[in-house]
């Protein structure tokens, strides 16, 4: 009885040694997890550190007019930028010593904001603005449709005009043809024709671009190559 109570102690101990192992191997594992989380998935600005902020013994100094000073003591440096009314300002945190530059720092930030705004205002994104038309359209209507189109390319995007033919007007396809040809013509002065008209199911495209960009007008797709390079010629030639 004694020994049946005693083998029965000994696996509780067991079981209890066993439950104890397990959550702490579990508590590893997800400690470990955590410090891969940590590493690898969350990352802090890098903030430039200036004036008390730099707590290093020693930096490299560039002066306010782009001289280099050499290595000095950081509080030297801290004491150069307060009699010239500047900032500490360290530029490159990873080199050895850190290198630092006296600057007005607040000046410095608005003007590389301004120039931030700047590109972003002067960038432009070309899109492909589609305007479509029907073969039934009057003279009035294809003259909005026109000036629609001259309005994108004015912008600075590239426009398809698209001529949709329902039924039994897929048997006059040549009507769309003409009518991609007048608007090529009128939007002459706005853009010029970058893929020439052609059929796409039940519909007939044809894509303008921007005088800018290098384009290739319907009248010259089946030209010769050598008119074409003739003609590509003398546009060097008037460019230069």
């Amino acid at each position: 009885m004694t020994l049946r109570s005693g083998t029965c102690y000994d696996s509780q101990v067991r079981a209890s040694s066993r439950a104890a192992l397990s959550c702490s191997a579990s508590t590893s594992r997800s400690e470990t997890n955590t410090g891969q989380h940590k590493g690898y998935h969350i990352s802090r600005p890098v903030q430039t550190r200036v004036n008390d902020r730099i707590r290093i013994r020693e930096v490299r100094l560039i002066d306010d007019e782009g001289t280099q000073v050499g290595i000095i003591a950081t509080r030297d440096a801290l004491e150069m930028a307060r009699e010239k009314g500047l900032d500490l300002v360290e530029v490159a945190p990873n080199a050895v010593p850190p290198v630092c530059r006296l600057m007005d720092y607040g000046k410095f930030r608005y003007e590389q904001s301004r120039k931030e705004r700047e590109s972003r205002r002067n960038q432009h994104v070309v899109e492909l603005k589609e305007v479509r038309l029907s073969p039934k359209i009057d003279d009035h209507d294809l003259d909005t449709k026109g000036r629609q189109a001259a309005k994108f390319l004015g912008e600075g995007d590239k426009v398809k005009l698209t001529v949709r033919f329902r039924g039994r007007e897929m048997a006059h396809t040549d009507i769309g043809m003409g009518l991609l040809v007048q608007l090529a013509e009128q939007l002459r002065t706005s853009g010029a024709v970058e893929l020439a008209p052609k059929m796409e199911g039940r519909a007939m495209s044809m894509v303008v671009a921007p005088l800018k960009q290098k384009v290739v007008s319907p009248e010259r797709e089946g030209s010769h190559p050598r008119e074409q390079r003739e003609e590509a010629e003398e546009a060097q030639a008037q460019d230069a």
